[in-house]
């Protein structure tokens, strides 16, 4: 007699967050794994983001481990009464040499590796910085992660603009090399409303504010 196979988890419906504004960000520097602090618009998105969190019937929220990233989510936690759990999978990705460094500046220190990456960013991450394709494999399996173990629920998930936009182009089936063009940005501390089971996903909405500068 076969066995009848336990059915699937339900989907879990994920709330992706960008950090709030840091002091590099404000000045369009990349920021990847340097752990770089809010500014003061950043810590007011956070509080907007709590604000918008107590009312959204959350039962969960993950966070990069980047202290950027759990400084987001605090208000949020506060607001729920939720204790975040930190995934290091959803660390941003390693920028290497452009780690703290403006586009201009790249392209007058380095314009080969500016000019590479900017054809295909996928291909030719920057020099000293990690494979985005790994960065999207790993952020991709740290969703599934969340996803398994909330299904059915709703999740806040703060962590990175490039880290999420590589694992959406994963999860939706787009090329890597797009994930610039096709997701410009993530704004800070904007939702992005995923629907995430162990062999679907489905994104609802895109850039939801959840402040007003």
């Amino acid at each position: 007699m076969t066995a009848t196979p336990p059915p699937a988890a339900p989907a879990a419906t994920l709330f992706l967050v960008r950090h709030g504004e840091t002091v590099w960000h404000e000045e369009n520097r990349y920021t990847g794994v340097s752990d770089i602090a809010l500014t003061a618009r950043g810590l007011d998105q956070a509080e907007a983001l709590g604000a918008w969190a107590g009312g959204a019937g959350l039962d969960a929220i993950v966070t990069s481990p980047l202290s950027r990233a759990r400084r987001t989510a605090a208000p949020a936690a506060r607001a729920t009464g939720l204790l975040p759990a930190v995934e290091p999978g959803l660390a941003e990705a390693d920028f290497g040499i452009a780690e703290g460094r403006t586009m201009a500046e790249l392209r007058a220190a380095h314009p080969e590796a500016a000019a590479a990456f900017t054809a295909d960013p996928a291909a030719h991450p920057f020099p000293g910085g990690e494979d985005p394709l790994a960065a999207a494999a790993r952020g991709a399996a740290a969703l599934r992660r969340v996803a398994a173990a909330h299904g059915g629920r709703r999740v806040l998930v703060v962590a990175h603009n490039t880290l999420f936009r590589l694992v959406l182009c994963q999860l939706l089936g787009i090329p890597a090399q797009h994930y610039r063009r096709v997701f410009p940005a993530l704004r800070n501390c904007a939702t992005t409303e995923l629907r995430l089971s162990a062999t679907t996903a489905s994104l609802l909405t895109l850039n939801v504010p959840t402040w007003q500068p």
